[in-house]
């Protein structure tokens, strides 16, 4: 169907999907690309099965369902010879869906139907009502002190006139008479990743998890979905729904699209997105695949449950991540300090601090300066103003660049910042470690800066966010030694092939070494960290991103 369309008399005409820009925050349309990748997840059987029904609970191009009717008629030429018959089936009993907004309902009835009017002359299948099978449902939040019990939105979305973002299929609202009680079983859907309106931006809550988890306890035999890869190790409020999902083992296969605007050409989400095939009947390991630019370049059948905690995306790393804990006694993530080590008001934008010195005065180190604050500002853990420390920045390298070979090659870790005792640090940092003695420090920076540890810690991290819990896989080993990358790949008797990979994929990391004094000099004047103009702002890597913390 799709390649008639787009060719006439020999010439390409370019499909109007693929142009269709971003509508809003909410309604980024699926490329027709990406939908059909998506449906090439699905079983063979699916195509010339005429008694399947398909839902898509969150159209917004409709271009899934015109991609699976493309497919359905060229499947079902068997069943019904016929075309206008087979056709007339088709779209008039085996396809549905649900828009998430009148306009969205209107473009999708266009790409499935030819026409908006699904009754109208102009429709290629009529329908009695205009909507046909694809109807925008308006739906209501539910309220409780403020907040939206299903989806967490604020009592201020819902505005006369306005959308509400209360999208129908979470939300439990009525649906006509013809969808009520109606059996699916093949569920394909890219659902709205977040609330995301006007004024709302770094605090919006993430929803896709739950058209995932609606879709799954509907039991149809197929869920098809495409959603943010963030869920694999973070997402603020995703912990339980990572825990679901790796131990779901009807999980068949999952496609992971690393790289930023690969499926989503000039929409920016951190942490690359991904999708995956959810089988009623299957009960085993998941086949994960990594695309990049349209190339596969990994595929491994491994079990899920084999990240402590996380998916790991990098199916090569998995024998090194088993080498270490092999022999490993003790984990990083144990040296780790809270992600707000001296308070919840000592943000990243702290102004309680001056910029002199006093008598007294507790240096707090913010990211590009030094401020000075009392004893008693310094909210809790006192004691550990006095200890020898390193620092860690938390935020640092979200966005998983991408060599001219198609490999992540990534930093991962901002720069340690090997410290003397005496100072604190505002939530921009927080302590990876603390010591006692200089040495100690000293050898833990650059052992946090070698290759080899931030590969493992690459292993969890798909945003910018660092947090304790992206060291479990780093072993503690003794700090009385200096730890160079080939001692590291000896200790845990790594193969060529997987040095290499390492190699490849990690850039260097310098350290900051601040042994003989508490204060980097790095952030005082003529440092390379020193920005004396908007001192009191924030810079972009301070800005606090929505993320799950003590």
């Amino acid at each position: 169907m799709t390649g008639a369309l787009h060719r006439r008399f020999g010439n390409h005409v370019p499909d109007i999907l693929d142009c269709l820009a971003q509508l809003s925050n909410d309604e980024v349309p699926t490329p027709p690309k990406v939908a059909r990748s998506m449906l090439d997840l699905l079983p063979a059987e699916v195509w010339t099965n005429p008694d399947y029904k398909w839902l898509d609970p969150a159209c917004k191009s409709g271009v899934i369902l015109r991609e699976a009717a493309a497919r359905l008629l060229e499947g079902l030429t068997a069943w019904e010879p016929d075309f206008d018959k087979r056709r007339e089936h088709i779209f008039g009993n085996m396809l549905f869906g649900t828009s998430i907004t009148q306009m969205t309902g209107m473009i999708s009835r266009r790409s499935l139907y030819c026409s908006r009017d699904a009754s109208s002359q102009l429709s290629v299948v009529h329908f009695d009502n205009p909507d046909g099978n694809l109807p925008f449902i308006p739906a209501s939040h539910t309220f409780v002190r403020g907040r939206c019990v299903i989806c967490g939105g604020p009592e201020t979305l819902e505005r006369e006139g306005r959308e509400n973002y209360a999208y129908s299929f979470i939300h439990d609202a009525t649906t006509p008479k013809e969808l009520q009680d109606m059996k699916f079983d093949v569920i394909a859907t890219n659902p709205p990743y977040q609330l995301s309106t006007e004024g709302y931006g770094a605090t919006a809550s993430t929803i896709y998890h739950l058209f995932v988890e609606k879709a799954i306890a509907l039991d149809p035999r197929y869920v098809v979905m495409i959603t943010p890869s963030r869920w694999f190790s973070g997402g603020k409020g995703l912990n339980e729904f990572r825990d679901r999902m790796i131990n779901d083992r009807r999980i068949a296969k999952m496609v992971d699209n690393p790289k930023i605007f690969d499926c989503f050409p000039g929409v920016k989400i951190r942490g690359g997105v991904s999708y995956f095939l959810w089988d009623r009947d299957y009960d085993g390991d998941c086949e994960f695949t990594t695309r990049i630019e349209g190339q596969i370049v990994s595929v491994a059948t491994r079990d899920l449950r084999e990240g402590g905690g996380v998916l790991v995306r990098d199916n090569r790393a998995i024998p090194i991540i088993k080498k270490v804990q092999q022999r490993a006694t003790e984990m990083a993530e144990s040296r780790c300090t809270v992600t707000k080590p001296f308070g919840l008001t000592v943000r990243s934008n702290y102004k309680g601090s001056v910029p002199e010195p006093f008598e007294g005065a507790i240096p707090l180190i913010y990211n590009n300066r030094i401020g000075y604050s009392r004893p008693d500002q310094i909210q809790r853990n006192h004691q550990w103003i006095d200890r020898w420390k390193v620092l860690l920045p938390m935020a640092s390298s979200g966005d998983t660049p991408i060599d001219e070979h198609g490999r992540i090659v990534d930093v991962v870790l901002g720069e340690p910042i090997a410290l003397a005792p005496g100072s604190a640090c505002t939530q921009t940092y927080f302590i990876v470690g603390m010591f006692d003695t200089s040495e100690e420090t000293e050898n833990y920076a650059h052992y946090l800066a070698t290759k080899f540890v931030r590969f493992l810690v690459l292993q969890r991290k798909t945003t910018q966010h660092v947090t304790p819990d992206r060291f479990r896989f780093v072993p503690m080993l003794d700090m009385t030694r200096r730890w160079t990358d080939d001692d590291l790949y000896a200790h845990f008797a790594l193969t060529d092939d997987e040095i290499d990979y390492i190699e490849s994929s990690i850039k260097p990391r310098s350290v900051n070494l601040s042994l003989d004094s508490p204060i980097p000099a790095s952030h005082l004047p003529g440092g390379y960290k020193y920005r004396v103009s908007g001192a009191d702002e924030p810079s972009d890597e301070d800005v606090d991103e929505p993320e799950d913390d003590e």
